[in-house]
């Protein structure tokens, strides 16, 4: 039976090949560069595509939640770090985990460090987030007040051991020059492994971003690379030139259930329950949600008119139709929507279904 024959209501596709080739590439890149490639796994969520990580020669994952972390632990990861500003109220939960996990967590101000040190049963590693410009979280790199009080204050537990440095330069997302962010990053790094090093011989440092792993190929001394978004990739990483369409490897398919030719409109079963409300604004002002794309027995293909998502309430989506699109489609058709950020919509959607028909985990399934 088709995978197409499955789908009655919104459902989200994935392509194992292209997830395969977007997982290699990456691991190539790390390996050519002498890197470790930690992945960020809050983008695919999932125990599957994570076996197929692991044929890649992927052995650590990085979480964003404790919920996340409890979900990746038992599938055979080396480790896995929490990389979010740790929330003290989930210490229990922590030692829990660290019984028969090797963890690691973020930590950006005393009070944590405090809390840890007099909460911890189990040993659980630490990075010390790094703020170079983002200006999100993390720790000025340059307030070495802060980052010794830390250190010092986890010296006092036995149970608390420090890993390294974490940076995370998410303004790659809106930065033209990616390239000088990272050469902003590479250096905040460089400069705080060169400080103390001689007193943590075994400390590395981590920089974490799709769009910056991505397209730069010189990541001086940073130890490991964290992006995540590149197992699927998505529309606003072909928008910042991190990938091409084609190598998007999900998308929503989605019933037609109106057509109005007069409007060049299609609505279809697919909202913002569905994709989330991440939106790309073109130089003209219009909005898009997500783009059409044909499917097929062997996945999609991308037409030659663009037709894409201009508007989407919870369970609706409204499409702006090219006129071969408008001509071929019909009430009860099947659309592909690849969408502009792939991590949201497949938090959204829970679940997997493949190009073989067979269904796929995700931690919120």
């Amino acid at each position: 039976m088709s995978y197409l024959d499955q789908i009655t209501s919104p459902t989200l596709l994935i392509s194992e090949s292209i997830t395969r080739a977007n997982i290699k590439r990456m691991a190539d890149k790390a390996k050519r560069n002498g890197k470790k490639l930690t992945p960020h796994w809050k983008t695919a969520q999932s125990h599957e595509i994570g076996n197929w990580a692991k044929e890649y020669g992927i052995r650590e994952v990085t979480a964003s939640s404790i919920k996340m972390a409890e979900y990746l632990c038992g599938q055979g990861w080396d480790a896995v770090h929490i990389a979010f500003p740790f929330n003290p109220l989930e210490t229990p939960e922590l030692n829990q985990l660290a019984e028969s996990e090797s963890l690691s967590v973020q930590l950006v101000n005393l009070a944590t460090t405090q809390k840890l040190v007099d909460g911890l049963t189990n040993k659980v590693g630490f990075f010390i987030e790094i703020d170079a410009g983002y200006g999100r979280t993390g720790v000025h790199v340059s307030d070495f007040g802060l980052i010794e009080d830390i250190l010092r204050t986890a010296a006092k537990s036995e149970k608390l051991q420090f890993r390294g440095f974490y940076l995370h330069p998410g303004h790659t997302y809106y930065m033209p020059d990616k390239a000088e962010v990272y050469e902003q990053s590479r250096q905040a790094l460089h400069m705080l492994k060169m400080k103390y090093q001689s007193e943590f011989p075994n400390l590395v440092t981590r920089v974490g971003d799709t769009p910056g792993c991505a397209v730069i190929e010189d990541f001086g001394d940073v130890d490991e690379l964290g992006p995540g978004n590149f197992v699927f990739f998505d529309l606003m990483q072909a928008e910042l030139g991190s990938c091409a369409k084609e190598d998007i490897s999900v998308c929503l398919a989605v019933p037609v259930v109106d057509i109005s030719k007069d409007r060049k409109e299609i609505l279809i079963h697919g909202g913002g329950v569905h994709l989330a409300k991440d939106v790309l604004v073109d130089t003209d002002g219009n909005k898009n949600f997500g783009e059409v794309v044909f499917l097929s027995e062997n996945g999609w293909t991308i037409p030659a008119d663009r037709s894409y998502l201009k508007s989407i309430s919870q369970e609706h989506g409204v499409i702006k139709a090219s006129d071969s699109l408008l001509a071929s489609v019909k009430v009860g058709d099947l659309l592909g929507i690849l969408p502009i950020h792939s991590c949201m919509t497949a938090d959204c959607m829970g679940a997997y279904l493949s190009l073989d028909g067979k269904w796929i985990d995700h931690c919120e399934g």
